[in-house]
């Protein structure tokens, strides 16, 4: 039973180095099948940032209309090519000629009370005027009758106290003095009413700023009328092309001055003089990128076409999506063939950040990194590899890295593929590997 145990288990050990053995011969070929080598050579690296966004156009004016009513004409249509004053829509004006015909109604009405109120100020200022020479001239006929009745009167009372007169001739006087105090006091009091009625054309006066005030008002609603004539029609405040349009001839649209909800929009215009896009660009990458910077720009409705670019404007601050935090970067689209593009596409832009020519290049998939240092692996002639520091420079991250030293032109250096082709060798876009490496266990390559 013991020797049955022993050679069982010698079995088992003689399989297992078997195996072990099968494994360790296998295991240099398939790493193996993961490098090549490459040959350091000059040539020109791009250093881009790579992003998606949208094609917008240098402006775009939603068209409402002051006026509300029922379109009648609408001339333009989606993609026409708008000049500046042309007309965009027109509104039935039968409610608004309503409108503008009561204001002048309205208008020559106050116009006529305002007229009245200033002949009555004038009557009354003239009647006052003669009213008050008159009462003034009966006041002074008064005063002197007056005077001479008294004196008459007194004379009498004195002639009668010597027995010279008689009682009758005193009563006589007594009586015409009394009357002419009376018609005294009569003349001062309508020197009184006088005032009365000078009140009484201040009113007048009044009346004639009230009406004054209401022609004035009135003038203003004829204005507002006859501006709501004109608002009718809607002219093109510029040059550009219809990218919108949400109404139909004979529907009823709201004005988007009185209406609280902003009105009715009729349609866009826009302007397409200049076309831009708009990129998100990831926070990683944004320190790069720099106003002026050039860009390749492509879409998917021309394949074939490349756009160039120029980044006009970086934003400031930032928008976070689902933890993932974009910076908004505007770029000028150039050239004559710019127009091609239309507003909404979606477009795919290359920012070039950095540019070099006749530089030392290595494949971006012999660059490792070792104890914070960069370092390539150099074949030897008898199969061995020496591992050597280098300064990088810029670096495409897909095909290219630049070399500074270390390394001269015509070296060779061991390429570590990873999971893909590389581009350097097969001329196809491909990530660079992110795992380690044979030949002695090199460490893990960190992104560049």
């Amino acid at each position: 039973m013991k020797k049955f145990v022993i050679i069982l288990v010698i079995m088992l050990l003689g399989a297992a180095g078997i195996y072990l053995a099968l494994r360790g011969k296998a295991k240099p070929a398939d790493t193996a099948s993961q490098t090549t080598v490459a040959k350091i050579e000059q040539g020109s690296i791009r250093q881009m940032v790579k992003a998606t966004g949208r094609v917008v156009s240098n402006l775009d004016v939603d068209i409402k209309c002051k006026a509300s009513g029922e379109v009648i004409e609408l001339p333009f249509d989606v993609s026409d090519t708008v000049k500046k004053g042309e007309l965009l829509v027109e509104l039935d004006p039968v409610d608004q000629q309503r409108v503008l015909t009561k204001a002048e109604v309205s208008l020559s009405s106050s116009q006529a009370q305002l007229e009245i109120a200033r002949k009555n100020l004038d009557i009354a200022q003239r009647t006052l005027t003669t009213d008050k020479q008159k009462a003034e001239s009966d006041l002074q006929s008064v005063q002197v009758q007056a005077k001479d009745t008294l004196a008459k009167a007194d004379r009498v009372r004195q002639l009668l106290e010597k027995k010279l007169s008689s009682q009758e001739e005193y009563d006589t006087a007594q009586t015409a003095a009394i009357q002419v105090d009376s018609a005294l006091k009569n003349a001062q009091t309508k020197i009184e009413e006088l005032k009365t009625q000078e009140l009484a054309i201040e009113l007048d006066r009044q009346n004639v700023i009230l009406a004054q005030a209401q022609v004035d008002m009135d003038k203003v609603d004829l204005d507002v009328a006859k501006d709501r004539i004109r608002d009718i029609k809607v002219m093109a405040p510029m040059d550009g092309v219809v990218t919108a349009r949400t109404v139909q001839t004979g529907q009823i649209i709201s004005s988007g001055v009185s209406n609280v909800g902003g009105g009715t929009t009729i349609l866009t215009l826009s302007d397409l003089s200049h076309i831009y896009v708009y990129a998100s660009v990831d926070e990683s990458y944004i320190g790069k990128v720099q106003v002026g910077q050039t860009a390749n720009i492509t879409a998917d409705a021309f394949k074939e076409k490349e756009f160039e670019g120029k980044v006009v404007r970086i934003a400031s601050r930032g928008a976070n999506v689902s933890n993932v935090v974009t910076f908004e970067v505007k770029l000028e689209v150039l050239g004559e063939d710019r127009n091609l593009l239309k507003p909404e596409m979606t477009a795919n832009i290359e920012i070039i950040t950095a540019q070099k020519d006749n530089v030392l290049c290595a494949p971006v998939g012999a660059i490792l990194r070792q104890k914070g240092k960069n370092i390539v692996n150099v074949p030897g002639a008898d199969g061995s590899v020496e591992t050597r520091p280098v300064e990088i420079g810029i670096s495409d991250e897909i095909e290219k890295t630049e070399i500074i030293s270390g390394l001269n032109e015509g070296d060779k250096v061991v390429v570590y593929k990873g999971d893909s082709q590389s581009r350097w060798n097969a001329g196809q876009q491909a990530r660079p590997p992110a795992g380690g490496m044979m030949l002695g266990q090199p460490p893990r390559r960190s992104r560049l």
